[in-house]
């Protein structure tokens, strides 16, 4: 039989499982009679767990939500996780999470055993990572906290927005899901106003409060919500958006350019239309350049007075 101290750590182990247990379950896992384990319930409430329990056929016990987060108990896989996941996001696309995380991060490799120590140096010793060529907006938490919450309990909400251009409108929406996309997040609404389906960039919203009222649900776009926001952001979420027509099979191009960078559409065995954009021509040109195939552009003005002027270029390299 597990000491008193011990066998609480093991319960309250169990407990931040997700899931419910009856006390019978417990009782095997810990060696101990049912009495035992609602005496050492009472212990833990007794310590600030709030462990919440329910009667019935089908009641059990589980750790619930309290007013101050107790200490958690981690396996080895999930401490790594957690070690990994935050030394990431000390450099993650969220502003202001950055001294949080580290501060996380100190405390966690304070406790960890060796041996996790040991596999979580080795792995960032080990692992360089590539500068990003595209270092993306940062968005601030507490926006997103607002935003799930909105979305969570299905309130109408209205915001200030600012497009590609810098200019302002005031939209009111019925929020649904938020997706992140790399660096990017993105929340997909129905726009009251326009009567639609919305993508609009998290960094470029600016919540209005109160919320608004609670709204019905509707029927979702698509199942699949992330690929059909990066369809949508594919094609208008851009300062530059084009409309190239690819001399290639569709198939082809797809395997090429990837949801990200644009949408391709079948015209015939041999030919597609890209739907693409970029925030700079001169993204526009890296991506045309990627497809290895020829092509015709008809705009913007931008994009053709861009591709003209690498054309120059690399005829004066080779010439």
């Amino acid at each position: 039989m597990l000491e008193t101290s011990a066998r609480l750590l093991r319960l309250l182990s169990l407990l931040q499982t997700p899931r419910d247990w009856t006390g019978t379950e417990l009782a095997e896992r810990l060696g101990v009679s049912g009495r035992t384990v609602r005496t050492d319930v009472e212990r833990l409430r007794g310590l600030g767990y709030p462990v919440l329990a329910t009667r019935g056929a089908t009641g059990g016990y589980r750790l619930g939500a309290g007013a101050a987060l107790p200490p958690l108990l981690l396996d080895d896989e999930e401490a790594v996780a957690v070690t990994v996941g935050l030394r990431t996001a000390t450099s993650g696309a969220i502003a202001g999470i950055e001294e949080a995380s580290l501060r996380a991060l100190a405390k966690l490799e304070q406790v960890l055993p060796s041996r996790l120590r040991r596999r979580v140096n080795t792995l960032q010793t080990y692992t360089v990572p590539v500068p990003r060529d595209d270092p993306g907006p940062s968005v601030d938490p507490s926006i997103l906290t607002t935003l799930s919450a909105v979305c969570r309990d299905r309130e109408r909400l209205r915001f200030d927005y600012h497009d590609h251009a810098g200019a302002a409108t005031v939209r009111t929406v019925e929020p649904y899901r938020l997706v992140n996309w790399g660096r990017r997040w993105y929340l997909l609404a129905w726009d009251v106003e326009g009567d639609d389906w919305r993508t609009f960039r998290v960094d470029r919203i600016r919540p209005r409060t109160p919320t608004g009222p609670r709204f019905a649900p509707r029927d979702l776009p698509d199942d699949d919500v992330a690929a059909y926001v990066s369809r949508r952001v594919s094609a208008a979420a851009w300062r530059y958006r084009a409309r190239v027509t690819v001399h290639a099979p569709a198939e082809v191009v797809a395997d090429r350019i990837s949801p990200a960078v644009g949408t391709v559409e079948i015209v015939d065995e041999r030919t597609c239309v890209l739907h693409t954009g970029a925030d700079t021509v001169e993204t526009l040109g890296v991506y045309l350049g990627l497809l290895d195939a020829d092509f015709d552009v008809t705009g913007p003005p931008e994009l053709r007075t861009h591709l003209r002027r690498l054309a120059e270029r690399y005829a004066r390299a080779t010439g």
